[in-house]
């Protein structure tokens, strides 16, 4: 079956880990099955679980897969930075990000990768749970509360026009990224996703989502943790105070220009 993102070029599917020994097999393998052309960096972060080491298992017998090992946890943010660093030093046409824990679908980074090809303005494509279509399998109410109303607040303070501005499952045209300060990106919780998804937007680029089915990991722990609620919750209004104050101040001086 031919795909739209067959003429996408070199694609990078980037996997963060910490104590995901319990998923990575499956994943890699799904994704590797689905989409044999694509090659995957997994990122670990010295999981004591001896996901590292199984990741550099399988990428010695699978040119495909490359394993990058961190000193320590050291946040979402940060490894999908380190992980975007190695891929544009490749010259990779298109950079992924996409969980180890099986809550994303390799059938669903087909329609991700479809969406990017078939849209070539298109500088990001977002996996939304929140779209029409797009939905969410054996999750607790409290944490489809947690994330639609987050979802809410970043579109009433930043204007981003999102649905799943918080989602985890995207692909980047790696120009957009080149064009990006990584510098400028201070956020190591999921709080990483609204603000390269606002970098983006500042850089020009359009965002493009697309329905998925988001399914709650059955194995392993989720990363989640109050600590990283309360990053995102205060760095947004920030973000939102900010936009509001320059808001004002073009409004100011084109009154009094």
């Amino acid at each position: 079956m031919t795909h739209m993102y067959d003429g996408l070029g070199k694609v990078l599917v980037i996997i963060p880990t910490y104590n995901e020994m319990l998923t990575l097999p499956d994943t890699l393998d799904a994704v590797l099955e689905r989409i044999p052309q694509v090659h995957i960096l997994v990122v670990d972060d010295a999981s004591p679980d001896g996901t590292g080491a199984y990741a550099d298992e399988v990428a010695s017998r699978d040119e495909r897969v490359f394993v990058m090992h961190r000193a320590a946890k050291d946040g979402l943010g940060a490894a999908y930075l380190a992980g975007f660093e190695w891929g544009l030093a490749r010259d990779y046409a298109v950079v992924c990000e996409m969980d180890a824990d099986g809550s994303h679908r390799a059938t669903d980074l087909q329609v991700i990768l479809d969406e990017l090809a078939a849209h070539p303005r298109a500088a990001l494509v977002l996996g939304s749970r929140w779209v029409p279509q797009g939905k969410v399998v054996n999750w607790p109410k409290h944490r489809e509360v947690l994330s639609r109303g987050g979802n809410t607040y970043v579109r009433v303070l930043l204007g981003l026009g999102l649905q799943d501005a918080t989602g985890g499952f995207r692909a980047y045209r790696a120009q957009v990224l080149r064009d990006i300060d990584f510098s400028t990106i201070q956020s190591h919780g999921y709080c990483f996703q609204v603000d390269m998804a606002r970098s983006v937007i500042k850089a020009g680029g359009e965002i493009r989502e697309v329905p998925i089915v988001f399914v709650e990991r059955t194995a392993g722990e989720s990363k989640m943790s109050g600590s990283i609620v309360r990053e995102a919750l205060v760095k947004v209004t920030l973000w939102g105070i900010e936009k509001r104050f320059y808001q004002l101040k073009g409004l100011v001086t084109k009154k009094t220009g």
